[in-house]
């Protein structure tokens, strides 16, 4: 699973203490969302968390999901036999110049390959936030892996999200998402129509990181870049993990809780998803970093 980015928010410091224990599965695990082996201002009451069992409680729940169970079957198929998208069909790619209308215009209303695993991002709409209108665009190789390379090869991206380098290393770790059955979503974000960061809305309680925490059925993960330089170190990050994490309540109404990992070294990051109402929960070890695993509960949501 890449690391979530280095937004920029407060200086918030991390609880010292975890509030739940990681799990001890194997350290075994590959990009969350990649599944060849890794997120507003809208809010809505929707009654008791789906699949919780306590108020905004870690609770270990020995049984997995019959969902997931059936997954883990055929996740080796899914690593080595899924079909590439066909990028003959992509459209023009457009640079982050491009006018706000030509990308907001080139919004797919259907996503096909999102299944329902995650309720259909594409559909999920614009929110309002206080930084301007907000949405959540599925990704197209075509338009966007250009900028999306660039943004990975900033320093400060590159060292967590170790995908900098020839635009190929960016590619096939979009590729390897698109290709999968839906349960990871790479977006780009777009900030009153410009695209400014890069997404990936992702099925934890479905992802290897499930093997170390004590997962909820329709648990959902958010990574995060902020692309360009200057739109870091002015609250973005905290303001739309927020308002990103609102959306996913609203729109996935059997989700209690919105997860995420960056790396434990990565305190801007940790920072921004303390700012914006995620819970420090514990440290957990993978194999490509040690993280601090951040929820945001949907019964907490009012409070935090």
């Amino acid at each position: 699973m890449p690391p979530a980015d280095p937004i920029a928010s407060t200086g918030t410091a991390v609880p010292a203490t975890a509030d739940v224990d990681a799990g001890d599965g194997s350290d075994a695990r590959f990009s969350a969302g990649s599944h060849t082996g890794s997120g507003m201002g809208v809010d809505a009451d929707l009654g008791a968390d789906a699949g919780a069992s306590g108020h905004g409680e870690d609770t270990m729940d020995l049984r997995l999901p019959d969902e997931l169970l059936s997954l883990i079957a055929d996740e080796s198929s899914d690593s080595h036999g899924a079909r590439r998208p066909d990028q003959d069909t992509a459209q023009p790619s457009v640079s982050i110049a491009a006018t706000r209308e030509a990308f907001v215009l080139s919004v797919p209303s259907v996503v096909p390959a999102e299944g329902d695993l995650l309720d259909r991002v594409a559909d999920w709409g614009p929110t309002d936030t206080p930084a301007g209108l907000f949405q959540l665009v599925p990704v197209r190789v075509g338009r966007d892996l250009p900028l999306i390379s660039r943004w990975m090869n900033d320093p400060a991206a590159a060292a967590f999200w170790g995908l900098s380098g020839p635009q190929n290393v960016t590619e096939d770790h979009v590729l390897n998402q698109l290709a999968g059955d839906g349960r990871s979503v790479p977006c780009i974000g777009a900030l009153d129509g410009m695209p400014m960061s890069y997404w990936e809305i992702y099925r934890a309680d479905l992802d290897p990181l499930a093997r170390h925490y004590p997962a909820r059925p329709h648990d959902t993960g958010l990574h995060l870049l902020v692309g360009a330089v200057a739109d870091r170190g002015r609250g973005l990050g905290g303001l739309l993990l927020r308002a990103v994490a609102d959306l996913v309540f609203v729109r996935r109404p059997s989700c209690a809780r919105v997860i995420a990992e960056p790396d434990i070294r990565n305190t801007p990051s940790i920072a921004a998803f303390l700012t914006a109402g995620f819970r420090f929960s514990a440290e957990v070890d993978l194999l490509d970093k040690r993280a601090a695993l951040m929820v945001r509960d949907r019964s907490l949501r009012h409070l935090l």
